[in-house]
């Protein structure tokens, strides 16, 4: 299952299709018990997608079957023993994808000539990934972080290893002579190593990178290189042979720091909005803006949803089973935000107080 939406993954994601790109959206539940009826929901939303394409008189009779067959596909490759909070299944003639988010999605299934993405867009966004590379002289680890946890990542040649010759860590540690493992010549040219392996990775795949590791480590690889200049330093030894809760654990008060000055700086700005009347507020106001590409930064609380139906010059809440619902406006409006260059920000529960869950700042 497809978990780093890219740039370069996202493009190809929006490119067009031949009818019928089919998108299949479930939320699904990391716990007991409702995770127990993920997996008959799953089945029904994708049997769901088969009678749509056979009711579709623009759908030809070969292009169902093999639509079918790659929905096929993609269901068998599904893992709900790792279930997050959503899953999305893309499937059109000759590919399918299997996306696996931590923000919930709407059931639902749309067949056009493109695959739905803006669940994963504002997913992605709420996430806010991240990078960590943690440096040490024999090994360099990378491993990707977000939603409160990190993971090993084996991309880009990481994690990169050598032998070092006479190099005893524990013996090192013991004696005080731990800087001198970095100022060896084959330690500063393994370092530049790193060094172009995660610019190269950065180019493709841009996050906030945490470069942890001793002092003498980080100082070395600002020297040799360049992606530790815009990085973050948590002066951290040991984490390159470390576990991921360990190195979660090292990272965690910096990034809880981090989005404390964050949500700090949000806030100034919607109340300096408020002052040069450029605020916005509610879903329904959000959405005109946003539509009209006027928002500058869009504040959005992490656990806000709301379903709305559209009145025609407005937005209102919908009634249960209306039929008409749009159970991811806000994702429509994260979407349609980053789109046209605003800044999106997901803040804690109750930060925006009577603003409703979500407010902006506008350009005029």
């Amino acid at each position: 299952m497809e978990h780093d939406l890219s740039p370069a993954a996202l493009a190809e994601l929006r490119r067009p299709r031949p009818y019928p790109a089919v998108s299949v959206l479930t939320p699904t539940h990391r716990r007991d018990p409702l995770n127990t009826q993920d997996a008959v929901r799953l089945r029904n939303v994708v049997g769901d997608a088969k009678k749509q394409l056979e009711t579709d008189p623009a759908v030809t009779r070969d292009r169902r079957a093999e639509v079918a067959r790659q929905l096929d596909r993609a269901l068998s490759e599904v893992d709900l023993a790792h279930s997050e909070d959503g899953l999305v299944i893309f499937a059109a003639p000759g590919e399918h994808q299997v996306w696996s988010l931590t923000r919930s999605v709407p059931e639902r299934v749309v067949l056009s000539d493109t695959f739905l993405t803006r669940n994963l867009v504002s997913a992605h966004t709420a996430e806010r990934p991240f990078w960590v590379l943690s440096v040490s002289a024999d090994r360099i680890t990378l491993w990707s972080g977000g939603a409160g946890r990190v993971v090993e990542e084996r991309a880009g040649g990481f994690p990169l290893t050598r032998g070092v010759e006479n190099f005893d860590p524990e013996r090192l540690e013991r004696v005080g002579d731990q800087p001198s493992a970095f100022r060896d010549e084959r330690t500063r040219t393994f370092l530049r190593e790193a060094d172009l392996a995660m610019s190269a990775l950065l180019r493709d795949h841009p996050r906030p990178l945490y470069v942890t590791g001793e002092r003498a480590a980080l100082s070395l690889l600002s020297e040799v290189g360049s992606v530790a200049g815009g990085a973050v330093h948590v002066p951290h030894g040991g984490l390159a042979h470390g576990t991921p809760d360990a190195v979660w654990q090292a990272v965690r008060p910096v990034l809880e720091a981090e989005a404390r000055r964050s949500t700090e700086e949000v806030i100034r700005s919607l109340v300096s909005a408020r002052g040069r009347k450029e605020f916005a507020a509610g879903v329904d106001e959000l959405w005109q803006s946003a539509r009209e590409g006027r928002v500058r930064l869009l504040a959005v609380e992490e656990n806000y949803r709301i379903t709305v139906r559209d009145a025609g010059d407005h937005l209102v809440i919908a009634e249960d089973g209306d039929l008409d619902a749009r159970e991811d406006i806000v994702d429509e409006i994260v979407e349609r935000c980053l789109e046209t260059g605003a800044e999106v920000r997901f803040v804690p529960d109750g930060t925006l107080g009577d603003a409703d869950g979500i407010a902006g700042v506008l350009r005029y």
